[in-house]
């Protein structure tokens, strides 16, 4: 399978994530309209999307910047390969990433 390149396409497959997070959150909502469930929602998104930053920027950019991940079965291959080699390997070069 290759890449989508098409910047159209790749905005409408954005669309249709921000839709069906926005969906299925709001159904969420309207099934158990509480302040504790809003919360816990907003709280359970943000983890993730801080946990998928990791995934694929941190570990790039600050653990290991000579690998490249293409998706979170990739991300999931590295670290059982890490996890089996002794651990996170140090980072691959010395100079500070730059913004």
């Amino acid at each position: 399978m290759t890449n989508i390149t098409n910047p159209r396409l790749l905005y409408f497959k954005a669309a249709l994530f921000l839709i069906t997070g926005l969906l299925s959150a709001g159904l969420l909502i309207l099934e158990y309209p509480t302040v504790k469930v809003v919360l816990l929602l907003a709280l359970a998104v943000w983890c993730f999307c801080r946990a998928y930053y990791f995934a694929f920027y941190v570990i790039e950019h600050y653990a290991d910047a000579g690998y490249r991940f293409s998706g979170l079965g990739s991300f999931l291959r590295y670290l059982l390969k890490t996890r089996g080699a002794g651990g996170v390997q140090p980072p691959s070069r010395t100079d500070p990433p730059t913004s």
